[in-house]
């Protein structure tokens, strides 16, 4: 399975909140960099985003290619996905080829897009509730705790954070306790057990191409 494991009850509420929350970072995340602490920083980006994907249709309509636009000008800057992909991918990745890590790259982006965007329409009248940072004010990397709320109980939401060069950049999510990296890696690790990088890369890309059929 290349999938999170959650309950089905849950499946479609928390896939239209990590989608909202960590695939909707909007362009006011490089305004809010410089001076803010990652809590606020979360807060702010999070609670725009929620908003713009209220505000747009075709969004919670599920167009893939609106998402995908989004992703790519608004999120990917913000979100160190070589790390994402690095990780969920485990040791193997330093055995991968420079282009084997571009393709794994590629297609780990399309897998989490798509398989999110159609949740996006179950966005209505949730809101962020950042909870109590832990830590020092000199650390590199934080965890910044949130619950989003709305109708049904409080969804747990987290951000795993690191500060580099560039600022605060999202490399894992959290969702009811489940880390978005911890369970692609185990999957990631049965495909390449079974047919290698390239088994992997190739079963990313049919999942993918399964996908944008449903939706054409």
């Amino acid at each position: 399975m290349l999938s999170i494991r959650i309950s089905r009850r849950q499946a479609g509420r928390l896939a239209a909140l990590l989608a909202a929350a960590a695939l909707g970072l909007g362009a006011s995340f490089a305004q809010a960099q410089a001076g803010k602490s990652p809590d606020d920083l979360i807060k702010e980006v999070s609670t725009d985003v929620l908003e713009s994907v209220k505000a747009d249709k075709s969004i919670k309509e599920g167009d893939i290619s609106k998402v995908i636009a989004l992703v790519d000008t608004k999120v990917m800057p913000y979100i160190n996905f070589q790390r994402m992909t690095s990780s969920a991918v485990g040791p193997y990745w330093r055995q991968a080829t420079p282009e084997q890590q571009k393709r794994l790259q590629e297609e780990f982006k399309i897998l989490l897009v798509r398989t999110y965007s159609g949740a996006l329409a179950q966005v209505q009248d949730q809101t962020v509730q950042i909870k109590p940072m832990r830590g020092n004010a000199d650390d590199k990397e934080v965890v910044v705790r949130t619950e989003v709320r709305g109708k049904g109980d409080p969804i747990q939401l987290d951000y795993r954070l690191e500060k580099g060069a560039a600022g605060w950049k999202i490399y894992d999510v959290n969702v009811l306790g489940v880390w978005l990296v911890e369970n692609y890696r185990n999957s990631f690790k049965e495909q390449i057990g079974a047919g290698g990088i390239d088994g992997l890369i190739s079963k990313l890309a049919e999942k993918n191409k399964s996908a944008g059929g449903a939706k054409s």
